[in-house]
């Protein structure tokens, strides 16, 4: 059936994360009929740093010390104290969605950043970008796979009946691969990565998640070029940003779809009226019309998950908006997500 998630990010601070985590488990219970509703782990971003995305899944990496610098997080010679807050943060966060998720059973959700978004974030102790060394590279990932599979693990242990699906964000996966990212100086490019190399990358990670008993929805953003490698490397879904009709990426998600890979897509919140309200049918018609348009079984779109794409509050990597406003995009997509599931089998 037709189902509706969200990549994380949620609205609050300090002392916000259980309620947080209760109403996602709550809304998310509480959708139209026919619609499945997949919660996730609650990422309060407004605690600042280390609940983050780059330092929360750097808390992840066994023997790979991080801290924050100039730039941002990276890799330091010795654990210290911004390190152990991100690790905190997340032990904080699990706990908290075993005390709101005691007796749940079904899908639920965990977000990381994955292997090539990380290392083009991630800078190293002492020079640029974990990207601009392949060894580095290598490295980050073998860390990261062994990482997410011990945080599958005790996601799994904390709340027994989920399903685990892990949301790996390689929104930064176009940038590699096109050679686009600054050097440290700015004055120059890291190289591009080619795409054997990106899919090299990549399948550790996922292999590693699926040794866990759990499956991977690789978020590419709004381009088309990265659904290839994530598809080639394993993913059992790719999340991708919709907007207007685009051939090429949809021929893309054709091919994914029909070798069994589904499609999480990524909606724009509604556009309101006074009058009219949130105008859902645009937002229905943005998966179903080009669905059809390029051929795709119809009874097929019940196999799509929506995801919220959650508004910047214009700072880092925070996230904007109030916890209501968040509880209304969710409402909205259930909404259109019971209109496709009626679509998929009219």
């Amino acid at each position: 059936m037709t189902a509706v998630s969200g990549p994380g990010p949620w609205p609050g601070g300090d002392g916000d994360v259980l309620e947080a985590q209760m109403t996602v488990l709550g809304d998310l219970a509480d959708l139209p009929t026919g619609v499945d509703g997949v919660p996730f782990l609650v990422q309060l971003t407004g605690r600042g740093p280390g609940a983050d995305a780059t330092g929360r899944t750097a808390a992840l990496l066994p023997g790979l010390p991080t801290e924050l610098g100039p730039h941002g997080w990276k890799l330091a010679d010795h654990a210290g104290g911004d390190g152990r807050r991100a690790q905190s943060l997340l032990r904080e966060d699990v706990e908290a969605l075993a005390i709101a998720a005691s007796g749940y059973t079904g899908r639920l959700s965990v977000g990381v950043q994955g292997p090539w978004t990380l290392a083009a974030d991630l800078y190293l102790a002492r020079g640029d970008r974990v990207l601009s060394d392949a060894g580095a590279v290598r490295e980050l990932g073998e860390a990261l796979a062994v990482g997410v599979a011990d945080h599958v693990a005790e996601v799994r242990r904390r709340v027994p009946g989920a399903d685990v699906v892990v949301q790996v964000d390689e929104t930064m996966l176009a940038q590699v691969g096109a050679g686009v990212l600054p050097t440290f100086s700015g004055f120059s490019r890291l190289r591009a990565v080619p795409g054997p190399d990106l899919v090299d990358g990549l399948r550790p990670v996922l292999d590693a998640v699926r040794g866990a008993g759990a499956t991977t929805v690789v978020n590419v953003g709004s381009t088309r070029g990265p659904v290839v490698p994530a598809v080639v490397a394993g993913a059992d879904a790719v999340a991708v940003t919709l907007g207007g009709w685009d051939e090429r990426l949809w021929e893309t998600l054709a091919r994914a779809t029909e070798r069994g890979v589904a499609l999480w897509a990524a909606l724009p919140p509604a556009k309101v009226s006074q009058c009219a309200g949130p105008a859902l049918g645009e937002l229905v018609d943005l998966v179903s019309v080009p669905w059809r348009r390029i051929g795709l079984p119809l009874e097929q779109l019940d196999g799509v998950t929506l995801l919220g794409a959650p508004p910047r509050a214009g700072v880092g990597h925070a996230v904007g908006g109030t916890p209501d406003m968040h509880r209304g995009l969710l409402a909205d997509l259930g909404r259109v997500a019971e209109a496709l599931a009626e679509r998929a089998h009219a």
